[in-house]
């Protein structure tokens, strides 16, 4: 992919920079769970882009991290993951801005909504290639279709020029065969119960679904007629996104939760780097998750030079925006929790314990607990705790949920899962290095936090699911058991 056929290439040196680059994007990885547990991950991946490594050697390290062993190195694929998402966006972003730079008429629609959909799924494999490939299967179904009707009608012959069919009849047979195809033998439609999910918003989904919002569809749609010769033009209707059927060639028409917010705001301000309102809105968004300081003070100077009567913003966000920079310098210490605490006698289950809840019946996993319940008045009522048979007044554990929530479960609702499995929460990384088969082993930065619970996880575990009776020894759990108890020696 690299590599020209033709060239000469010193291998012994690629492989020497491909080593190095493996060790740097490594250590890198190690260090961010040490410096990042506590906090929104920001400006930390930029070290990475510093490194002026080749870029596809740094993701080609990532991917061996994040491809090697499922069950284990959690932590270091959590990080390899957020990075290898960081570093394509930031391509993908590079490559909208030289597709902003072209004249309107060489901008396609179908290239712009890939790119849209790449940056906000980077780590998809969306390409241009493989969604034309499927326009392509589609406009052979229409062809198909018209093929029975009129075998000698003009879009059968059309390759990828664009040519554009010029009889006013013609062209009212291909929109016919589409609409037949689309919307009734492939069930396309618009997604009026749940209209402003994003996956109705990325190409590749709108195809796999095969639902859509106007504007998504519509790119669909003006690309599909464009391959069978007819030529349609958007019209930024107010609140709605047409088609117009254009009976004779023309010109082209000009036209995710914080997560979403940040990639919106991103795409917008690479459009329209310029507009005050958005790059005050980006600065706070940043300065208010606590994240990326010094990119909040650039943002800051932009708009200051930009419009002066922000003066009162920007002021306020620069002043306090330095406070938490020089907070970061003198981080505070982590709250540490030990089981052995007078106050702590009651907690009775430790992190890393594969759970399930007696009532909800969902499965899960500890990564944290109080000794009460902490959470505000407003919650406890909401939530009904004053039903429970101890109310507030019990052990409370923060858990992961297989369906991908992160829950606050009273100890008297919470009981070991008689056969523990994996838990396929997105956040598992963050606080475990490793999947042991029956329970979680927490990494460095929650042992640092619940420094006495990996002895007590391994002697629950070995309680409820490895007692090995002298008729039914299993050498390889045995094995594994004795591995674990001699990594959590040291604690």
């Amino acid at each position: 992919m690299f590599y020209r056929q033709n060239e000469c290439c010193d291998w012994l040196r690629e492989y020497k920079t491909r080593h190095r680059v493996g060790i740097q994007i490594r250590r890198t990885v190690e260090s961010i769970s040490r410096r990042f547990f506590t906090e929104v991950l920001g400006d930390s991946f930029a070290e990475i882009e510093s490194l002026g490594m080749p870029e596809h050697f740094c993701e080609d390290e990532l991917l061996f991290i994040l491809n090697s062993d499922k069950r284990k190195s959690l932590t270091l694929k959590y990080y390899a993951k957020k990075i290898l998402y960081f570093l394509r966006q930031q391509n993908i972003l590079r490559s909208l801005k030289t597709f902003m730079e072209q004249p309107a008429d060489q901008q396609s629609s179908l290239e712009g909504a890939v790119l849209v959909d790449q940056y906000c799924n980077p780590l998809a494999d969306v390409t241009l290639n493989s969604i034309s490939a499927q326009l392509d299967e589609i406009a052979e179904k229409v062809k198909k279709m018209l093929r029975i009707k009129n075998p000698s009608h003009p879009s059968l012959r059309i390759a990828q020029d664009c040519s554009v069919v010029q009889d006013f009849e013609l062209q009212r047979q291909v929109v016919c065969a589409l609409n037949s195809v689309l919307y009734e033998q492939l069930q396309y439609k618009g997604n009026e119960f749940d209209y402003y999910n994003p996956l109705n918003s990325y190409i590749h989904q709108v195809l796999l679904r095969r639902t859509g919002i106007p504007i998504s569809l519509s790119v669909l749609y003006i690309n599909l007629t464009r391959k069978l010769g007819v030529q349609l033009e958007p019209v930024n209707f107010p609140n709605h996104f047409l088609l117009r059927w254009c009976q004779k060639p023309k010109g082209e028409g000009n036209e995710k939760s914080y997560q979403l917010l940040r990639d919106s705001l991103d795409l917008y301000l690479t459009i329209n780097p310029d507009n005050v309102q958005y790059l005050l809105l980006q600065a706070r968004l940043y300065f208010h998750l606590g994240i990326w300081p010094e990119k909040v003070l650039d943002i800051l100077q932009h708009i200051q030079a930009l419009d002066p009567s922000q003066h009162g913003a920007v002021g306020y966000l620069v002043q306090h925006t330095l406070e938490h920079i020089q907070h970061k310098k003198h981080p505070a210490t982590p709250e540490v929790k030990k089981r052995s605490a007078p106050e702590h006698l009651e907690v009775q289950y430790s992190v890393g314990l594969i759970m399930k809840h007696k009532r909800s019946g969902y499965n899960c996993v500890i990564y944290g607990w109080d000794p009460k319940c902490t959470m505000s008045q407003e919650w406890i009522t909401t939530m009904r705790v004053h039903q429970l048979s101890n109310g507030a007044n019990q052990p409370f554990y923060n858990v992961l949920v297989q369906d991908g929530t992160c829950r606050y479960a009273a100890q008297e609702n919470l009981e070991p899962h008689s056969a523990p499995l994996e838990i396929g929460h997105p956040e598992v990384g963050r606080y475990f290095s490793e999947f042991a088969a029956t329970y979680y082993f927490a990494n460095d930065e929650l042992q640092t936090r619940y420094p006495e619970d990996v002895v007590e996880t391994l002697g629950t575990v070995q309680e409820l699911y490895h007692r090995l009776t002298p008729g039914d020894a299993n050498p390889d759990r045995a094995s594994a058991a004795d591995q674990n108890n001699h990594r959590a020696a040291p604690v």
